[in-house]
């Protein structure tokens, strides 16, 4: 009688947390991401522009730059960061474990794949979806599923291909969306082979199934814990980076000239810059479109378009306890590479 009686229990606890997270998830999204998005579309195609450049403060001085940057930043993006850390605790603690194993735990293509559509509706940049996929990795979701999840967000970000359509136009698009394919799932399968991960057994999955079947703390007490272990780990090193490459701006983005056009000199070195940049989600577009008007060339524009969104220092840092540091080295290498390569196609194309 108490095992019947305990089942339904069992089952509404089991529907009810799921649930909630999906409710959060849908309503959080929906006020930081969905509805200004909707809305920024309409201005994109009226204006053919989504805004001035983050960079356009044009400052010489380290310390000036390191804050005037962050302030602009941060004013952009802190919603997104809040709802990120949330979603990532929360995943640990509301979705069954198994769950996640079942759909990302194994170290093949299915999972990676499934990692890389789940991340279209977030849309966040590469910052704010870090939390998430770490928030995926302490639950021992795949490597390549968790790497996919986080790079999909931005390179991926529907509204991010709309927007570019309307303002630089839609062989950008294409070639952005073709180019973002490669990136999320080359990069990752390459990424969950470096891992060198061992396939998730069936028994696994259904072991964790019925050790997590009942949770022996308050639900406030475990998502207290985890929410303060994901934020202290993510966001202090998150701001320090940020302040840095914000200082750093003053020379990693060079005055633009005719004279730079398509060159090779050029496009390597913001293939790289661009890579370790942060960036609030889409302003990659008015980056690239202010820096075009006054002449740079479509290699190193494309270039840019890849890689700052894609990937960041920050970023990167975030993740550092949740990923081998060889696999957050190769992502880094490999954004780069695929930047230079879609840079010389677009050159050749575009």
């Amino acid at each position: 009688m108490s095992s019947s009686s305990a089942a339904p229990a069992r089952g509404w606890s089991f529907w009810y947390k799921p649930a909630l997270f999906l409710l959060v998830a849908c309503v959080g999204l929906y006020y930081v991401k969905w509805s200004p998005y909707y809305l920024k579309a309409f201005v994109a195609a009226d204006n053919h522009s989504i805004g001035n450049s983050i960079l356009n403060d044009a400052q010489t001085s380290p310390l000036t730059a390191a804050l005037a940057y962050a302030q602009v930043y941060f004013l952009a993006i802190w919603k997104a960061a809040v709802l990120a850390v949330i979603l990532g605790s929360l995943l640990q603690v509301l979705i069954p474990r198994d769950w996640l194993l079942r759909l990302f735990g194994r170290a093949g293509f299915a999972s990676t794949l499934r990692g890389g559509l789940f991340a279209l509706p977030g849309m966040m940049c590469s910052c704010c979806a870090a939390p998430v996929a770490a928030g995926m990795r302490r639950q021992n979701v795949s490597v390549g599923a968790a790497l996919a999840f986080w790079i999909g967000n931005p390179v991926l970000n529907p509204a991010t291909l709309v927007f570019m359509g309307f303002v630089l136009g839609w062989g950008f698009t294409a070639l952005r969306l073709v180019a973002g394919i490669v990136l999320v799932f080359g990069v990752s399968m390459v990424a969950q082979r470096i891992a060198r991960p061992e396939a998730l057994p069936e028994a696994a999955v259904e072991a964790v199934a019925d050790a997590s079947a009942v949770d022996t703390q308050p639900f406030l007490l475990r998502w207290g814990r985890t929410l303060w272990q994901l934020f202290w780990s993510t966001i202090p090193i998150y701001v320090l980076a940020v302040l840095v490459l914000g200082a750093a701006r003053v020379w990693l983005f060079p005055h633009v000239d005719g004279a730079m056009a398509d060159s090779l000199l050029w496009l390597v070195p913001l293939a790289i810059v661009g890579t370790l940049f942060v960036i609030p989600t889409a302003a990659e577009i008015p980056i690239v479109q202010t820096m075009m008007t006054l002449g740079l060339g479509t290699g190193p524009a494309v270039a840019l378009l890849m890689t700052l969104p894609s990937v960041s220092l920050p970023s990167l840092l975030m993740l550092r306890k949740d990923f081998d540091a060889r696999v957050l080295v190769t992502v880094a290498l490999l954004t780069m590479v695929v930047g230079i390569v879609f840079g010389l196609v677009g050159a050749a194309v575009l």
